[in-house]
């Protein structure tokens, strides 16, 4: 593989990595993308090896990274529903509100059918930081995920 093509693969899997954050873009596919690209390129046991092993990581996050959120949103009573028309509101706020939008629309949609639901201001308020940490929890494994997977990457470029 030649240095630009590794640069090149390098920078897909940041792209990924940068994808875990943005909502929307599937970060561990891009990253899974840029290490596949790198082994059908290497053809060295070691990068099929880094292969196998990023798509096990990153299946297992997957499971993980669905497990953990609906535990605590099952807690706090916070309906599947509400998520869901959280997520539309935040879509509408993007193009409302270019990029801040999203973020404005999801947090306000949320507190506002929780608001709706539950009554009260502080009521609401705690399901909606509760969701947001849930999310945000995911978020985090996602990213935990993947840098495991770039790690191991450039483990085997160095060694290789």
């Amino acid at each position: 593989m030649s240095a630009w093509q590794l640069v090149a693969a390098g920078l897909v899997m940041l792209l990924g990595l940068l994808g875990v954050l943005v909502p929307g873009i599937p970060g561990p596919l891009i990253v899974w993308a840029g290490v596949m690209w790198w082994t059908l390129s290497e053809k060295s046991g070691l990068a099929w090896v880094v292969l196998m092993s990023a798509t096990a990581v990153l299946l297992l996050n997957q499971v993980v990274k669905w497990l953990l959120p609906a535990r605590d949103l099952r807690a706090v009573g916070t309906p599947y529903r509400a998520l869901f028309l959280a997520g539309v509101a935040g879509i509408v706020g993007f193009f409302v509100i270019p990029v801040i939008g999203g973020l404005l629309g999801s947090v306000g949609g949320l507190y506002l059918l929780e608001r709706i639901r539950l009554g009260s201001h502080g009521d609401a308020w705690a399901s909606t930081r509760t969701a947001l940490r849930a999310i945000g929890l995911s978020v985090l494994v996602e990213l935990f995920a993947c840098l495991l997977v770039v790690g191991a990457w450039t483990g085997a470029v160095v060694a290789g």
